[in-house]
């Protein structure tokens, strides 16, 4: 079951409608279609940048509070040993 959706209404430059429109023949699909994928994706995109911005401050603010990070030799030494015989552990 789809969930239910709401008209929006979209103005677009007339060079961008016309480019979406051309696309939409070229693809067999409707511009409704099209805009519908296009604003998907971005805000899937998006969402993730904005979690990935989110973490990155959490951890930043983690490191500001307690001093406790992880030396660039000990994740190097990490990284280094993947695929090998003796790979490590993530460095905590």
């Amino acid at each position: 079951m789809q969930a239910p959706t709401k008209p929006i209404a979209i103005k677009l430059p007339e060079h961008d409608k016309e480019r979406l429109q051309r696309l939409g023949e070229a693809k067999k699909r409707t511009t409704h279609w099209l805009a519908k994928e296009a604003i998907s994706q971005y805000l899937d995109r998006e969402e993730k940048a904005e979690q990935f911005r989110q973490e990155t401050m959490a951890r930043w603010e983690d490191f500001c509070h307690t001093g406790k990070s992880v030396t660039n030799d000990k994740v190097m030494e990490w990284l280094d040993s993947w695929g090998s015989d003796n790979e490590r552990e993530a460095p905590k």
